[in-house]
């Protein structure tokens, strides 16, 4: 959607500039304070709510749509970004209660038809660096907001599944795409780099195992200087050695956690 069009003219438009039946749907995943965190839209019309999500240009690629969309959300771009998985269950967008929530927000589903049809949407999921994110709602939502992941409540559509999907996606992943590089600061310490992947996995690591493991990687790169302003011994600071990650992530961090 421009910046400043009602959502009248983008109906109006939407049939001459954006592919019919298809849509996207984005997890958009961040880490902050030893929690996993995902972007979340508050919908005009209920109290649930759901993923970042967009359709198609007709001049577009579905990846450029995703691009779109994730910069018109975040404000971040160069966004660390992967396709998961299709959905295509045809009661996932069932157009008689698509027009019912058109009708609790003050539009006419005789209007917006195009808006109201069956959609296959494509599964995105996104890493992104907490602080670089500047939320932003859509049209059909009041706010955007980080939320914890375990704290999200029931979503709209299939969201709950989409989110699932992409969580066990990136679980899967963690030895094969750069999850530590995109979700940390440039500078962080091995607890804070161990929080990140029990929150990804979802279960407590062993400290030592975990420190002897990421260090047989060679990956880290140490660096002179402590975090400061915590309450304990000052820990010191390491950054990825991007090289030795990348060539590293081809062969896959061999071992699971």
């Amino acid at each position: 959607m421009m910046q400043d069009e009602t959502l009248e003219e983008w109906l109006e438009r939407a049939d001459r500039d954006y592919l019919a039946h298809i849509s996207l749907d984005c997890v958009v995943f961040g880490f902050h304070a030893g929690q996993l965190k995902i972007l979340l839209l508050k919908m005009k019309h209920e109290d649930r709510r759901a993923l970042p999500g967009g359709f198609v240009m007709k001049c577009e690629t579905l990846e450029e749509a995703a691009i779109r969309t994730l910069k018109e959300r975040t404000g971040v771009e160069n966004v660390f970004l992967q396709q998961f998985c299709v959905f295509s269950d045809p009661l996932r967008s069932d157009p008689d209660h698509r027009a019912d929530d058109l009708r609790k927000i003050g539009i006419d589903a005789g209007r917006a038809k195009w808006f109201a049809q069956r959609f296959i949407s494509v599964g995105f999921y996104a890493l992104v660096e907490f602080s670089c994110v500047v939320p932003r709602p859509d049209f059909l939502s009041d706010t955007c907001d980080w939320h914890n992941l375990d704290e999200r409540g029931p979503l709209i559509l299939d969201h709950d599944r989409i989110l699932e999907a992409a969580l066990n996606t990136l679980q899967s992943q963690l030895n094969y795409q750069p999850v530590g590089y995109n979700l940390l600061p440039r500078k962080f310490t091995l607890p804070e780099l161990q929080k990140l992947y029990e929150a990804i996995l979802g279960k407590s690591l062993d400290r030592r195992n975990f420190q002897r493991k990421i260090f047989s990687y060679g990956i880290l790169r140490s660096l002179d200087e402590k975090r400061t302003g915590v309450a304990h011994k000052a820990p010191y600071l390491y950054s990825f050695d991007l090289r030795k990650y990348q060539k590293a992530l081809k062969l896959g961090l061999q071992g699971g956690w």
